[in-house]
């Protein structure tokens, strides 16, 4: 097994990025390559991924792992669990990785190359979306 550092963690459907107070992902390296993914947030959260758990529903993320630069990489998970820890809530989740067919700065440049922006907004939008890594259109999947 692999262990590693969440960094950041999005819903794919509605670009919902639930803040993080910690986070962590294993790649348990067998047969069916699963992946288990818990996060630390706040309770306000809860609701999120409340539904998701009654009805065992899969859904796909995107999360960030182990550094900001870090691509954002797409899972397909379920939730498992969901506990409170005092006044803060644990969510542990199971899934798999999905492929993508093209990297996210390509999506990105294209997304902003039908904007018909200047060079300069070209590469002041470019050099932003890298940062903030909003969800672009065609990324579910």
């Amino acid at each position: 097994m692999k262990t590693f550092k969440m960094i950041s963690f999005q819903f794919e459907h509605d670009g919902v990025e639930i803040p993080l107070i910690d986070g962590i992902i294993i790649n348990q390296e067998n047969h069916e390559k699963t992946w288990i993914l818990e996060l630390f947030t706040e309770q306000p959260y809860r609701k999120h991924f409340e539904r998701l758990w009654e009805t065992r529903e899969s859904f796909d993320v995107q999360v960030t792992i182990t550094s900001p630069d870090n691509e954002p990489a797409p899972f397909t998970v379920k939730v498992e669990t969901i506990e409170e820890i005092g006044d803060r809530l644990s969510v542990l989740m199971k899934g798999h990785v999905r492929t993508v067919r093209l990297k996210y700065a390509e999506q990105l440049l294209q997304t902003l190359l039908e904007k018909n922006l200047s060079k300069e907004e070209l590469l002041s939008e470019f050099r932003k979306g890298m940062r903030e890594r909003p969800l672009l259109k065609g990324e579910n999947g």
